[in-house]
């Protein structure tokens, strides 16, 4: 079944204090958002990469592109005012058949095994959602009081939140709600159970300066 890999890059960097967006810091000599596509081209050679940025953003990605051999193939498609409306952008530069995976472009150390867990399950059962285990204690908390939660009953999500074109397409055509913060949520909320499976456990959403050196340091 024909693979899709859509890219959302929508971060201005102001939690990082760069003078680029994030997406666009370089890490070990590359760009983020390169290292982050160069997981997906490395998966399947013949992926379709979209590629949704604000279009602000467009003319400093084509130069970035040509510099780093990435000037074909790509399709750019512009980013909303929300993740829903950026995805939503996306989608619509997709046909209505095959698996798509929706990834954040700040998530560069995503692993080959996690992307292929997405697939499996996404070709199987139609949705997979990768999560991690939760390694700290919680506490739940209600005013000025708090109490200890069970952490073997909750998982930290991740991306690439992987579905057939045509489901996650039709749970967009819903109206935006302001719970919608990832693409599961969408779908769950259509009324399309999640089936999870194993994320890898450095695959962080780079937004601060320590995730950073986190990222440069398993980069090298």
């Amino acid at each position: 079944m024909k693979k899709f890999a859509l890219i959302v890059a929508g971060g201005a960097g102001q939690r990082m204090g760069a003078e680029v967006p994030k997406q666009f810091i370089q890490i070990a000599g590359k760009p983020i958002l390169i290292w982050t596509i160069e997981r997906f081209t490395a998966f399947d050679k013949d992926i379709s990469i979209v590629l949704v940025l604000p279009e602000s953003q467009f003319d400093y990605w084509r130069e970035i592109a040509l510099e780093f051999n990435f000037s074909k193939g790509i399709v750019l498609a512009k980013g909303g005012e929300t993740r829903f409306q950026s995805v939503k952008s996306g989608l619509s530069q997709i046909p209505d058949e095959g698996i798509v995976f929706i990834h954040d472009g700040v998530r560069p150390l995503v692993s080959a095994e996690t992307i292929d867990n997405c697939y499996r399950m996404a070709l199987e059962k139609g949705n997979a959602l990768p999560v991690a285990p939760v390694v700290e204690s919680l506490r739940y908390v209600d005013g000025d009081q708090s109490k200890h939660i069970d952490r073997s009953r909750y998982r930290l999500v991740q991306t690439p939140q992987t579905f057939k074109v045509s489901i996650i397409k039709q749970a967009y055509q819903q109206a935006e709600l302001a719970f919608f913060t990832d693409d599961a949520s969408v779908c769950e909320a259509n009324g399309v159970p999640i089936n999870l499976v194993d994320g890898n456990t450095e695959n962080l959403k780079i937004t601060r300066p320590k995730d950073l050196l986190i990222a440069k340091a398993l980069l090298k």
